[in-house]
């Protein structure tokens, strides 16, 4: 029997590749399914594509996951080898699969217990490879070459002008770069189809349309203006000091294996930032290099950066994509501080635009903060649409997978959106923040795992998004307000939600079902902002 889970990945046929696991597997017994696993792990360990190895160890996961977990011959309970949770909780994912099968296939241990393990390790294995994945289609851009393909200090490319180690004669304060950048509003994401494996394995379905906006509070005196700043400027110590005036934390860093501990305190994003603006690059980690030495050889003389943040008046779950904005700002401007971007003020050009962005995305995986390609779009002006662009010959991802890492990007002109109606977008979009505060990344690995296993309900949910987006730009540049908000509700509830049901909870209804009340024909729609409701989101009236 051909095995039809392999055929379903390798295939570049449409109606193929987007089977779904349950029309694979529903009528398989507990030999067929044992032997379809076994089958699917020689494929996973031998083929080199690490696309094909994700969704080949997702496949083995549902399989023991699931559909062994309900056959009659499974037994109850049993024993999990320890070696293999030892293994797992190092991360050695690898390992503890040979263990576990070893029990299951040598010692016949074909029990819920060892299923349930082996399930964990290749589910958790799977966004390893992912990650491999970015990091690898990030090393190969031309831009960040040389982020790991420095050899020595000495071949080490950076420096900050001149003028920035000079103080002023009247004041002795040395100058001071900043950075400013607006967040994003998303009013359709086509089902997170941002996310990095759903775009670049499935370019064609891969469409955001993202407003960059500046904010204040209402009621707050001032004007708008872009929430995330970064400011910075030489030290005499030779230290990078690190200051987050939001999160009220800092720290002193004299070391590279300090700088490289993403998890040992409250600054890991400004960390990220540090080594992914390239001026501590990442092929310097472990490497037996003094810190002091590298700031030496960027300043030109003995001394550091002090690095300070600012989010203005952002709570947390606000859903605008603050934390990848703020790592986009902060490698902005350590970019222009150590020379790589030419301008040292004004706005960014395309090709400064588009390097930042891989940046930021190297730096969400370094961080921990999660999300795709889109939220960094504030780089980008006013109101644009986003989408993935199939790999093709002279790209690093071209053989490896369907899509470029990097989206493109078509910014809406005047002609396009005319002020009038920027102007009544604005008007009737009304930002919330329900208290709400969540940590996204468990729903964003959902969502991949759903798009892979092409469950039928959520395959088909995630087609109506895809086909709602064009409605909903038309809308947009229409500024029918009225049929936006009627839009962006439907593919809330029938596209969003029958995906990832957990993106929505009572909370959420009870407030909407309020407000329609209250405003009766006035209430034109909802709109969930970024990956979940709850914390930050907009109602249009």
């Amino acid at each position: 029997m051909s095995n039809v889970l392999v055929e379903t990945i390798v295939s570049e046929d449409e109606d193929i590749r987007h089977r779904s696991i349950d029309s694979l597997l529903a009528d398989k017994d507990t030999g067929q399914l044992l032997n379809l696993a076994a089958e699917m792990e020689e494929f996973r360990v031998s083929s080199s594509n690490l696309y094909h190895k994700v969704r080949a160890s997702l496949f083995l996961f549902a399989i023991y996951r699931f559909y062994l977990m309900k056959d009659r011959e499974t037994h109850g309970h049993g024993k999990i080898p320890f070696d293999g949770v030892k293994a797992a909780f190092e991360r050695d994912f690898e390992k503890s699969i040979a263990i576990y099968l070893r029990e299951i296939n040598e010692k016949g241990s074909r029990n819920r217990a060892v299923f349930s393990a082996v399930a964990d390790s290749y589910y958790k294995l799977s966004f390893k490879y992912l990650l491999d994945q970015v990091k690898l289609s990030i090393s190969r851009c031309r831009e960040n070459h040389h982020l790991y393909n420095i050899g020595s200090l000495d071949e080490y490319p950076f420096s900050v002008p001149a003028a920035m180690t000079v103080p002023d004669p009247a004041t002795g304060l040395y100058p001071v770069g900043m950075d400013a950048s607006p967040v994003r509003l998303d009013p359709s994401h086509s089902g997170w189809s941002d996310i990095f494996f759903l775009g670049m394995d499935f370019p064609e379905g891969a469409r955001v349309v993202n407003l960059s906006v500046d904010l204040k509070i209402h009621g707050a005196d001032g004007p708008l203006r872009p929430p995330c700043e970064c400011y910075c400027r030489f030290i005499r110590e030779p230290v990078i000091h690190l200051i987050s005036t939001d999160l009220r934390a800092s720290k002193k860093i004299s070391t590279l294996k300090e700088l490289f501990n993403f998890g040992n305190d409250y600054l890991s994003l400004l960390k990220a930032g540090v080594v992914a603006s390239g001026i501590i690059p990442p092929c310097f980690e472990h490497r037996d290099i003094q810190l002091k030495d590298i700031l030496r050889r960027l300043t030109g003389t003995t001394g550091g950066i002090q690095i300070v943040t600012r989010v203005n008046s952002i709570p947390k779950g606000s859903r605008l994509a603050v934390s990848t904005t703020l790592l986009a700002t902060i490698i902005t401007q350590l970019m222009r501080f150590s020379g790589q971007i030419r301008n040292p003020t004004g706005p960014l050009q395309e090709e400064d635009r588009r390097i930042v962005a891989s940046r930021a995305i190297l730096g969400e995986w370094l961080g921990g903060s999660g999300g795709g390609w889109q939220d960094s779009g504030g780089l980008w002006p006013g109101i644009k649409i986003i989408t993935g662009v199939p790999a093709a010959e002279g790209d690093p991802e071209f053989g490896v997978s369907r899509g470029r890492l990097l989206p493109g990007h078509t910014v809406f002109t005047e002609k396009d959106i005319p002020p009038e109606v920027e102007e009544k977008i604005v008007d009737s979009m009304v930002l919330v923040h329900g208290g709400i505060s969540q940590d996204v990344g468990p729903v964003l690995e959902m969502v991949t795992e759903k798009y892979l296993l092409k469950y039928e309900r959520q395959w088909r949910a995630r087609l109506k998004g895809i086909r709602l987006f064009g409605e909903i730009v038309g809308a947009l540049k229409a500024g029918d307000m009225r049929k936006l908000g009627r839009l962006t509700t439907e593919d809330w509830e029938e596209a969003i939600q029958p995906i990832i049901p957990w993106v929505n909870n009572a909370f959420t209804e009870d407030l909407i079902n309020r407000l329609r009340q209250e405003f009766r024909e006035d209430y034109l729609g909802f709109l969930m902002l970024g990956g979940m409701s709850g914390g930050g989101m907009a109602f249009i009236v």
